[in-house]
């Protein structure tokens, strides 16, 4: 993006769209699941502001909003059929933070507007939403904008928004398993997990998956992957039990937050191989979305050096 990154001393700006931007990655981001996408929209909205009579406007905010939220919808129209041609499952580009010694190493984007609603379980539910049922159903759901704001930011009427993030929410919640589970929960039974992987204990692994957990792994057609999604504890098991028998000390985990919950990085030979989110029910593991596409991984390695 040619729009400059303020600098760590650069003086407290007034201006709007550098104010906004974590916002509006947010919503870019959630809509199109890809970092260079939300990049790209982000892009063409600052061009737009840039040549903007912004004196003219009653708002800064609700211009720029409807300007990336319209961006983001002709852009996932664009990208329908690349992602009905996509070779297995699609799961969105992770957004990755690692902690050591008590420091965030993190991305630019993952301060505001990042903390909510924003899993891989998440996004990969989106998926299943029409451009703009995603679009409304974010607006309100998870961005808290009125009915009135969305109708204006869509172009149609507040009925009309008001059925599309109805329809939406009732096909997340159909198709969404959600637990509200404590981040130490989360965090010490993902270590449990890590510490079994790592050591090749194979019951101990089985042991920490639900009966009807599944993994869906995403390779886009770059490296293997699995056509169908692997169910239950032995199958799962026994697929980080074969790596390890393959492989043993090569392989490595790391913890990290994968889009703002407890993860997984595994290594390979000391390179990035996946970054694995998890879904637990507080007891075992319920869902794993390993993303292994190398062109998903390529701005974890750029972000965190």
């Amino acid at each position: 993006m040619t729009h400059p990154t303020e600098p760590a001393f650069a003086a407290p700006t007034t201006d709007p769209f550098t104010i906004l931007r974590p916002r509006l990655f947010g919503l870019a981001y959630r809509m199109l699941g890809v970092r260079a996408d939300a990049e790209d929209v982000l892009q063409d909205a600052w061009l737009r502001w840039s040549r903007q009579d912004t004196a003219a406007l009653q708002s800064a905010e609700a211009w720029l909003v409807t300007v990336v939220t319209r961006l983001s919808i002709d852009r996932l129209r664009a990208l329908k059929a690349e992602r009905e041609a996509y070779v297995g499952w699609w799961l969105p580009e992770p957004l990755v933070e690692l902690q050591a010694g008590g420091q965030h190493h993190h991305t630019p984007e993952s301060a505001a507007e990042l903390a909510g609603e924003l899993s891989v379980a998440f996004l990969y539910v989106l998926e299943r939403l029409g451009p703009e049922e995603r679009a409304a159903f974010l607006l309100r759901q998870v961005f808290d904008y009125d009915y009135a704001d969305i109708a204006a930011q869509l172009g149609k009427t507040e009925a009309a928004c008001r059925q599309l993030v109805h329809r939406a929410s009732e096909r997340v919640q159909q198709a969404r398993t959600r637990f509200e589970v404590p981040r130490t929960v989360h965090q010490q039974l993902l270590q449990r997990f890590m510490q079994a992987a790592h050591s090749g204990d194979r019951n101990a692994i089985e042991a920490l998956i639900g009966e009807d957990a599944q993994l869906i792994g995403d390779g886009g057609g770059k490296v293997p992957s699995f056509p169908k999604p692997l169910v239950g504890p032995f199958r799962i098991a026994n697929l980080y039990w074969a790596l390890f028998r393959r492989l043993g000390p090569q392989v490595a985990y790391r913890m990290a937050l994968i889009n703002g919950e407890p993860g997984l990085l595994r290594y390979v030979e000391g390179q990035l191989e996946s970054a694995q989110a998890f879904v637990t029910d507080g007891e075992r593991i319920v869902a794993i979305y390993a993303v292994r596409n190398p062109d998903k991984l390529t701005g974890i390695a750029t972000t965190l050096g």
